[in-house]
């Protein structure tokens, strides 16, 4: 298929458009081949192992054996267009399937039936029935032998509900499946009465429609017209009334041709999806997919292509994106100029005309256009449209960076900015309280595969170390302080001398430090305090018990002396520096720590160990919730005891939990703590000579 004219453009009744997800090494990316294989699209099989499959082109991802950033894919089946998305199922890379839900009308989520449902399957699932987006489940590798798939059936129920059915069964030495909703079937199965099967999913559809459900039990299925039961399945899954479970093969292609055919007579077309979270002003805005209304089209991933530079995927949600136009970007009063518009196969961009509603297509070396971006023709120039923001995961975990060459650093900085706007949840930041540069990511995986790419792709080489706790210093007592700084060097000497009082602050004060003249009688004259409070803000950038920010402050100067020769700036500024030093001496300072808000998902067997865990991290348990087989555990934890937590949950769950942070507060540290920082703060020979 070699693109559409503007004229040939699928109908939004025959477009499909899902997203497989999953956990890592379920077989989304063999599946996406066997599907495009079975379809006509492709010739030839690829594999994981020989790294030649259609999907997971980038070196990165031949490497470390794991789709590692989505890719898409097309093809035509039964009349229908169908847009398909491989997303990563490890973790770290969790963001970039996140972010590919709105650019979809279904969500495939991949189970391996040899291992069962697997945690970032289940955080999948929970954000797909948060957007409410038609779900469908495909066990894969049925064909692998001494499998208990009744048990497994089981174990999908109880996690995602009884609205989960099974369309098919395996047959049973699992060479294929036989459909149990549109064919009443007698065959024997794997694990289950085909019969019962459909009986099952008959009863659950008909739900949805009280004409149905009357017809339904006056006379049983005989009485029911097969187009309404049909449309009534439709119904059931784009309400979340059903959620489908489809048996396959991505090896043996078993079940592959029953899977194609729900896809292209089942699955929602964007004319049937709910309706995309856009606004304008403050009102929603729901997209018509219709050729005919003003663009508007969603950028849902941007990549870098070595041959063609930055590549931008949208979704059209309403109108055409065509060759040669101009669109406006986000609430930008100056439309950008379209040249090259593409459909992707993967690494494959086959150029086209134009990319009607509900498809999803490319554009080429625009370098304005970023991650989220909203495409449209300007029709509303007063409130142009933008999309409600996704619920991606926060990056925490961190690595210090420094450069190997620092002559590199434009270098650097050119290739940051281009892989931070491919990955929505990489972030390179600056911390004031640590001086450190440091990269956050999602996961120690994440990271490595950055790090690899600036190396291998810009010739940039990296130093890194775990980042320093960005703690902070306050007081917690009021106090005084004095200093006379005088300096005689033959010529005109240096004198000021300054008496200060400092005092705690609320800890919701606005901006942390408060700076006030006391004075009186011109002790010491009122153009250098602006110098005396250079040199105390000086104490503030820097610190004086550990090195870290100090706030919290309020400063009264309230005397002094000055001599009117020999006062300069420079002794004012050493003087209000020394004098609040020795306050802060006086004022019990004290060390806050940052905590943040930990939220922990795994089996509910390991509740136990993960609450224990975080007991011994000096964390607080907040709150627990069950969820079927699931359990959330919810707590604040100092961020200096979570720096190996992710490696720590890995080992306590069996590689089954997942957990997510973000920043809570600061608290004053515990005197241990406290004094193991200041200690090793003077041992690097930093301390001013104030103490704890």
């Amino acid at each position: 298929m070699n693109g559409f004219s503007p004229a040939e453009l699928p109908a939004p009744s025959s477009i499909r458009a899902l997203c497989l997800c999953g956990h890592a090494g379920a077989g989304k990316t063999t599946l996406c081949e066997r599907l495009l294989f079975h379809a006509g699209e492709i010739k030839r099989l690829g594999s994981v192992e020989q790294g030649n499959t259609v999907s997971d082109y980038a070196e990165e991802e031949r490497l470390h054996g794991h789709s590692l950033q989505p890719s898409v894919m097309h093809f035509d089946y039964e009349g229908h267009h169908v847009n398909l998305i491989d997303t990563p199922g490890v973790s770290d890379f969790i963001g970039h399937a996140i972010a590919c839900f709105p650019a979809v009308e279904s969500v495939v989520l991949v189970i391996d039936a040899t291992k069962g449902i697997e945690s970032e399957t289940r955080r999948l699932m929970r954000v797909a029935t948060q957007r409410r987006l038609p779900r469908m489940i495909v066990v894969n590798k049925i064909d692998v032998p001494d499998l208990d798939l009744a048990g497994l059936t089981d174990q999908i129920r109880e996690a995602f509900g009884a609205v989960c059915l099974p369309i098919n069964l395996p047959t049973s030495d699992c060479s294929s499946v036989i459909e149990v909703f549109e064919h009443d079937a007698h065959e024997p199965t794997a694990f289950s009465s085909a019969e019962a099967a459909h009986t099952q999913i008959v009863e659950q559809v008909v739900e949805v429609d009280d004409t149905l459900t009357e017809r339904y039990l006056d006379g049983g299925e005989g009485r029911l017209d097969p187009q309404a039961l049909h449309d009534a399945f439709e119904k059931a899954l784009r309400e979340g009334q059903l959620v489908p479970i489809v048996y396959a093969s991505a090896k043996s292609g078993a079940g592959i041709q029953h899977l194609l055919h729900v896809t292209a007579s089942l699955l929602p077309s964007p004319l049937e999806g709910n309706p995309r979270p856009f606004v304008s002003g403050s009102q929603p805005l729901i997209a018509q997919c219709d050729a005919d209304q003003p663009t508007l089209a969603h950028v849902f991933r941007v990549a870098t292509d070595r041959h063609i530079g930055k590549l931008s995927v949208f979704r059209v949600h309403q109108g055409v994106v065509r060759a040669r136009s101009e669109l406006y970007l986000n609430d930008s009063r100056k439309p950008i100029r379209v040249g090259h518009v593409m459909r992707l196969q993967g690494k494959e961009h086959r150029e086209t005309d134009a990319i009607g509603p509900g498809e999803i297509g490319a554009l080429s070396k625009l370098d304005e256009i970023h991650f989220d971006a909203v495409l449209h023709d300007g029709a509303t120039p007063e409130n142009p449209p933008h999309i409600v923001p996704l619920p991606l995961p926060r990056p925490m975990y961190g690595l210090a960076v420094e450069l190997k060459r620092h002559a590199d650093e434009t270098k650097f900085s050119n290739a940051i900015q281009k892989l931070q706007e491919e990955d929505p949840c990489l972030v390179l930041e600056r911390i004031a309280a640590t001086k450190q540069t440091v990269l956050r990511g999602l996961g120690e995986l994440h990271l490595r595969v950055v790090i690899e790419r600036l190396d291998a792709q810009y010739g940039v080489q990296l130093i890194t170390s775990p980042p320093m706790i960005a703690y902070q210093e306050t007081i917690s007592s009021p106090a005084e302080g004095h200093y006379r700084h005088k300096k005689q060097t033959g010529g005109a000497g240096q004198f000021g001398e300054v008496s200060l009082r400092v005092s705690p602050l609320p800890e919701d004060h606005p901006s942390g430090f408060e700076f006030e003249n006391m004075t009186v009688g011109g002790s010491i004259p009122r153009q250098f305090m602006p110098a005396i409070e250079k040199g105390i803000r000086q104490v503030l950038d820097d610190g004086a018990v550990a090195g870290y920010p100090l706030s919290g402050v309020r400063v009264e100067v309230f005397d002094g002396k000055h001599h009117e020769v020999d006062s300069k700036e420079i002794a004012f500024i050493t003087a209000g520096k020394k004098a609040f030093l020795e306050a802060i001496h006086h004022a019990a300072p004290v060390l806050l720590e940052p905590f943040v808000a930990l939220e922990v998902t795994a089996p509910q067997q390991y509740m136990g160990d993960i609450t224990g865990d975080i007991a011994t991290r000096r964390g607080r348990v907040s709150d627990s919730l069950m969820q079927t087989d699931a359990c959330v555990i919810k707590a604040v934890v100092p961020m200096s005891e979570l720096q190996e937590y992710s490696t720590r949950l890995k080992s306590l769950t069996a590689g089954a939990g997942v957990f997510a942070m973000e920043y809570s507060h600061n608290e004053p540290a515990p005197p241990n703590v406290q004094q193991e920082v200041v200690a090793a703060y003077r041992a690097n020979g930093k301390a001013e000579p104030a103490g704890v």
